[in-house]
């Protein structure tokens, strides 16, 4: 037997037409000139700090 609700079947055209009738047109690309590099201030959130302070989730510490 057929499923008489079968889903409407999309091409690759359909859903880029759907995505950007959705989301509309992509800002422009940033220039390599005006790309910074990054540096990171926070010490990561819940990372041990020295290898003395590993996790060691097998005994529960």
């Amino acid at each position: 037997m057929s499923d008489a609700r079968e889903e409407p079947r999309f091409t690759d055209d359909d859903y880029a037409f759907l995505r950007h009738v959705r989301f509309g047109e992509l800002p422009p690309a940033v220039r390599p000139e005006d790309r910074v590099e990054l540096t990171e201030t926070d010490p990561g959130r819940g990372a041990p700090g020295t290898p003395s302070q590993s996790w060691d989730l097998r005994h529960g510490a």
